[in-house]
């Protein structure tokens, strides 16, 4: 991304409120706590999706589950914000959060290690009780597409349990392009969702209802937040307070996440 190395703040200054700081300021307030990166649970076996949600649909009830996958590097407000307004408008029992493993679409670029993306997930949605986090594609390993987790998530949930997946329009709009797109088309229902400056022409509305592919299109708040913008900012020494949870900003600054000597 040919990140600038973050500023690094002077032993004679007070930090700047949210900025990240890579070494305690002297005679300042005490560090981040640190934050350690998840570790291997190798005595145990782990879940299909998650702990929270491996039962969902277990007792024959009706229930919907949204699907929000992502690289996540780093989760922002925009991402939490556009799953909620979603989980409210379709009545989502809850929304399954499920970091990239190996992002095909992102091979030209750095991503950050899975563990990491994996461990700000977690921490970013830990207060919301209908969100939870699946390792299932980082665990999976190989290249990391929609139709093969689609396809494990059908295979696991019972037909009661109805798949909403949830992507951006300009996304949904290259849909005939994913891999496998005829198949992803049988495996769930999709939501669009508007972002700002963004307009799905009456060419492509009219082109998804020729299609197999059952799509809704929802208008969530707009929020300019992006986490290429994000890293950007880290990477410059700017804060990112109130555009990130800020356990997730105390995580990016206590591992030195975006900056050009990691």
């Amino acid at each position: 991304m040919g990140e600038e190395t973050l500023a690094s703040e002077s032993s004679v200054r007070a930090p700047l409120p949210g900025r990240c700081e890579a070494q305690p300021v002297e005679g300042g307030s005490r560090p981040v706590q640190a934050i350690p990166r998840p570790r291997e649970a190798a005595s145990r076996r782990s879940p299909v999706v998650s702990e929270g949600l491996d039962n969902l649909g277990a007792n024959g009830a009706p229930a919907r589950l949204g699907i929000m996958g992502g690289t996540f590097d780093p989760i922002h407000i925009g991402h939490l914000a556009c799953a909620e307004q979603v989980r409210e408008a379709y009545g989502l029992d809850a929304v399954v959060f499920i970091p990239a493993g190996s992002p095909v679409f992102k091979r030209d670029r750095d991503v950050s290690p899975a563990a990491d993306r994996l461990a700000m997930c977690r921490l970013a949605t830990e207060s919301n009780p209908a969100f939870d986090v699946s390792a299932m594609e980082i665990e999976r390993g190989g290249d990391t597409y929609t139709v093969d987790t689609l396809r494990e998530l059908r295979a696991h949930y019972p037909d009661n349990v109805e798949l909403v997946f949830i992507t951006g329009a300009d996304a949904v709009a290259k849909i005939f392009r994913w891999h496998e797109s005829e198949a992803v088309a049988g495996l769930a229902r999709f939501v669009a969702v508007t972002r700002p400056g963004y307009t799905l022409d009456d060419e492509m509305r009219a082109t998804f209802e020729k299609s197999p592919f059952t799509v809704d299109f929802l208008e969530v708040t707009g929020l300019s937040v992006s986490s290429s913008d994000l890293r950007r900012r880290v990477s410059e020494g700017k804060s990112i307070r109130y555009l990130t949870m800020s356990r997730v900003r105390d995580y990016v600054c206590e591992h030195g996440l975006y900056r050009k000597e990691r």
